[in-house]
């Protein structure tokens, strides 16, 4: 019910997620960053639990690859269970387990791995990576490109109705965590466009964090 693509920005050392599925807000159940350490997709008849575990381990010091190989000797039903993984080096690594819903998927290239379930053909994958691959410029604008690619490879063999976008930078917190939860529209444009909205107070938002009185001015109406 899903597709995906976890990924690594080689020039600032960000990590992202992109996501989107048939079933409601897939990002709030399916994606994980950690600044550091890197990114995780955990779909597929969820377990919330994958993402943390898969992270807590790379953050411990195993590549991608390690921290699955622990994930498939430590967790249940992983059968059921499709996991993406991408490391601080680069790194990737995936777990698609046989009971993978319809047609399914995966493909990964160096700080690049994507997968899905439920799809319309076994390309869509391999197509986000190129795409992602291909693309320049900042790390949100190329998820997004990557994900529109596999919506045009055939994504889903149904409709998409939600879709999500995180970001890891340098701190505690995702630096975006763009979301759309339900819409009959395509989730993805609907990222894209907060994406637009969002990209250029990105830095404004994090320096209201960590220092409000060098923050610039907020910009809505009773902001002096």
């Amino acid at each position: 019910m899903t597709f995906s693509l976890v990924a690594r920005c080689t020039e600032t050392g960000m990590f992202g997620i992109a996501i989107s599925s048939s079933s409601p807000a897939v990002s709030a159940r399916c994606a994980y960053t950690r600044a550091g350490v890197g990114a995780v997709a955990s779909q597929n008849v969820t377990d919330p639990r994958l993402g943390p575990l898969v992270l807590n381990h790379m953050q411990a010091g195993m590549t991608a690859e390690e921290a699955i190989e622990a994930m498939r000797k430590e967790a249940r039903h992983l059968d059921y269970r499709q996991v993406l993984a991408v490391d601080r080096r680069g790194g990737t690594a995936i777990h698609s387990g046989g009971n993978a819903l319809g047609i399914w998927a995966e493909a990964k290239a160096e700080n690049v791995a994507s997968g899905g379930n439920l799809l319309a053909n076994k390309d869509v994958p391999a197509a986000i990576v190129a795409a992602f691959t291909a693309s320049t410029g900042p790390l949100g604008d190329r998820l997004i490109a990557a994900m529109r690619a596999g919506l045009a490879a055939g994504g889903e063999a149904g409709p998409v109705h939600s879709a999500g976008m995180q970001l890891a930078d340098k701190y505690a917190w995702p630096v975006a965590d763009l979301r759309c939860d339900w819409t009959e529209d395509c989730p993805i444009e609907s990222i894209a466009e907060a994406w637009e909205v969002y990209k250029p107070q990105l830095d404004a938002y994090v320096t209201r964090a960590l220092d409000p009185r060098a923050a610039p001015s907020y910009g809505v109406p009773g902001d002096e």
